[in-house]
């Protein structure tokens, strides 16, 4: 008998809808000058306003003036594709433009672009085994699934420490040979919890034991820093980092990801990383608009200062709320629903009555039993709306019996 397929696949989609995590897209359109209010089109072809409160267009800069100007221009001048990958035609001046500004931002000599930060992670990390044979990496065992990737893709030595813990990172790097290359890969902010990484302790750590240490910044570049460097611009570390990877689709408002070094260092992965040899480059119009967004953002700290202050606006009125906002350092700040249905339906229930998109965040993503929904507030977000969403959240929970701050259910 042959194998049947589609029951095979049927099978694979009714386990993740069973479970509660089955996940559907919001056919959204942005609207160009009132982010973050967008169109929220149904299956049945109605049409609805909403307010989006998930979105990791952090300040707004697909948005920004200056940036579409920059992209609108390039589009003019160059056309659409870039028409190869990096070593066949596909190189423009914007992306050497793009490099430049990188790698001055993070005060480095040099800065590799890449098509995404997911293919930043996964292309230096795996080939980063074959540069220092014998290599052993200590992996944070929060880090991204991108960052996790390319260490199993490297398929070397590789050893993972609990979550932001030094102490047990010390242990195992004393357990290790003393002879061997070693890097220590973890991030600044951690993106669903808002947990900000110990970066100083983790140098020292680094520097004690010989180890080359990699950073990602991704849910930082833009955000933190007087320049918007990320968390080591922030904490005066980063002349201490030896990578320092991010991304251009997040705070920076276009798409791409990218990682910054020493010359040497750079340039060997520019030679072997597959991810980056064999795909083809960035359209130069969202080169251009990076190298405008970067820019702009540099000289433009208010935003940040701006963006911080919401966070902790939304935090303070939903713990004034009783709602249970978990603790965070940083801008994310996540709602504990701890329950892969309630989680879903209180996120269906915000889009389709109140015009609040929110997604509901469950395993994988997180562990089980910590299912949650996560709000990224915008230097856009105004008091009107965070009242809006507070009340329609109290309702819910109350509707749905959810668990408030101190454990008792509303």
């Amino acid at each position: 008998m042959s194998m049947d397929y589609k029951g095979a696949f049927q099978q694979a989609v009714e386990q993740v809808r069973s479970e509660g995590r089955y996940r559907v897209f919001a056919d959204l359109k942005r609207q160009r000058g009132r982010f973050p209010q967008a169109t929220l089109t149904r299956d049945d072809g109605s049409t609805k306003d909403i307010v989006v409160w998930c979105s990791n267009d952090y300040l707004g800069q697909g948005q920004n003036p200056v940036v579409l100007e920059a992209m609108h221009e390039a589009i003019d001048a160059n056309g659409s594709g870039s028409g190869g990958t990096r070593n066949i035609s596909g190189t423009t001046h914007h992306h050497v433009q793009l490099e430049l500004e990188l790698a001055d931002l993070h005060r480095k000599d040099a800065a590799l672009l890449f098509t995404s930060g997911y293919v930043a992670n996964e292309a230096t990390l795996s080939i980063l085994y074959k540069i220092l044979p014998g290599l052993i990496i200590f992996s944070d065992s929060l880090n991204h699934a991108s960052m996790i990737a390319g260490i199993r893709n490297g398929g070397g030595a590789r050893q993972i420490f609990r979550h932001n813990d030094l102490e047990h990172l010390e242990q195992l790097l004393i357990a290790a040979p003393a002879d061997v290359p070693k890097l220590i890969a973890f991030e600044s902010v951690y993106s669903m919890d808002g947990d900000i990484a110990d970066l100083a302790g983790t140098i020292a750590l680094a520097r004690k034991y010989g180890a080359l240490t990699y950073l990602d910044e991704v849910h930082a570049v833009g955000l933190y820093g007087q320049r918007g460097a990320g968390v080591a611009e922030r904490d005066g570390v980063m002349q201490d980092i030896d990578i320092i990877e991010g991304t251009l689709g997040k705070a920076f408002g276009v798409m791409g990801g990218y990682i910054a070094g020493d010359a040497d260092l750079v340039d060997a992965i520019r030679l072997y990383a597959s991810g980056f040899i064999f795909t083809t480059s960035l359209p130069p119009a969202l080169t251009a608009g990076a190298v405008a967004s970067v820019r702009w953002l540099k000289e433009h700290n208010e935003v940040r200062e701006r963006h911080q202050e919401r966070a902790e606006t939304l935090k303070r009125m939903f713990a004034e709320a009783g709602l249970p906002v978990m603790p965070s350092v940083s801008h994310i700040v996540p709602v504990l629903v701890a329950d892969p249905v309630h989680c879903k339906m209180v996120s269906d229930m915000l889009l389709e009555d109140h015009g609040i998109y929110v997604q509901p965040i469950n395993y994988p993503t997180v562990p089980r039993g910590t299912e949650r929904l996560r709000f990224t507030p915008t230097p856009f977000h105004t008091d009107e709306m965070m009242r809006d969403l507070v009340s329609a959240l109290e309702r819910l929970w109350a509707h749905c019996n959810i668990a408030r701050l101190g454990g008792v259910a509303a």
